[in-house]
């Protein structure tokens, strides 16, 4: 009878383990992918290029001199000066001929700056008054940038967000309630044990502890195997593509790993102590019900 019962307590406790880290492990993934989704939105708002067309009796030094005094400004992310002749030998590159040849010798084109913005100001209403304040400066003949472009993008990555954020609620929700499940069971199994402890009159925290120590072993364990799992996933995702590391950071990391070994420990404690409470308060008769 003793072995059957230890055979049955290990059973359990495996089935709470693998359905805790299941859970885990679905948490997990929807932080990871949140904090990911983040730093790849502001990957691409710094990417958004904003071109200033030069003066065209700005001389190279000059430019160079502008370039970085622009660098000073809270709003630059990154500057790259492209010289009269760079962009010349850029286009006898791209279009194959030489645009010299049909204006007596004259280079047609003008010094630029490729300019990318920070996150925070790769918006419409920021573009706006950051394109007059450049037009302002005799250094600058034109500011372009593709308006259509940044609001289509600020409303996708807006959607994106949204939906994982829903994602994030649900299946938070569903975590409690499946792991809830998971520990109501293992405690209903000794109902009995409970009833009887609590007749020879063992306090309740007495009762609570050796429930709490066994689900807070689960939970970690739970945790360590979410937790490599994840870091599995990442790993190979990195090896599939470089660009994967760039979006999926050290912190991104630490706080997933972090978000699954609170997640384990805390929500196994507050339904272990809330289920045995509940068969506590019940009374002999309400037991087999």
């Amino acid at each position: 009878m003793k072995k059957r019962n230890r055979a049955f307590g290990r059973m359990q406790w495996f089935t709470s383990c693998i359905s805790t880290t299941l859970v885990l492990l679905l948490l997990g993934l929807v932080v990871l992918f949140g904090l990911s989704a983040h730093e790849l939105s502001r990957s691409v708002k710094e990417n958004l290029t904003v071109t200033l067309l030069l003066d065209d009796d700005l001389d190279t030094d000059d430019a160079k001199a502008f370039e970085q005094r622009l660098q000073l400004h809270p709003y630059v992310h990154t500057t790259t000066l492209i010289s009269k002749e760079q962009a010349l030998e850029e286009e006898r590159e791209r279009l194959g001929t030489d645009p010299t040849e049909f204006l007596s010798g004259q280079n047609p084109y003008t010094a630029s700056i490729e300019m990318t913005v920070g996150a925070d100001y790769a918006c419409t209403d920021s573009l706006i008054w950051i394109a007059k304040e450049l037009k302002e400066m005799w250094q600058v003949a034109d500011v372009i940038y593709q308006r259509d472009l940044v609001d289509n993008l600020n409303q996708t990555l807006h959607k994106a967000i949204m939906v994982l954020a829903v994602l994030a609620v649900l299946l938070m929700i569903i975590s409690v309630v499946l792991i809830n499940n998971t520990v109501r069971l293992s405690v209903y199994a000794r109902r009995q044990t409970i009833h009887t402890m609590r007749l020879v009159g063992a306090s309740w925290g007495f009762i609570r502890w050796p429930f709490i120590r066994r689900s807070l072993g689960i939970g970690l364990v739970a945790a360590t195997i979410a937790t490599a799992l994840l870091l599995g996933i990442v790993h190979w995702a990195r090896l599939q593509d470089a660009f994967v590391a760039t979006i999926v950071t050290r912190q991104t990391i630490v706080a997933m790993v972090v978000t699954v070994y609170v997640a384990g420990l805390l929500l196994t404690f507050a339904c272990t102590w809330l289920s045995v409470g509940h068969f506590l308060r019940m009374k002999e008769n309400e037991l087999y019900k």
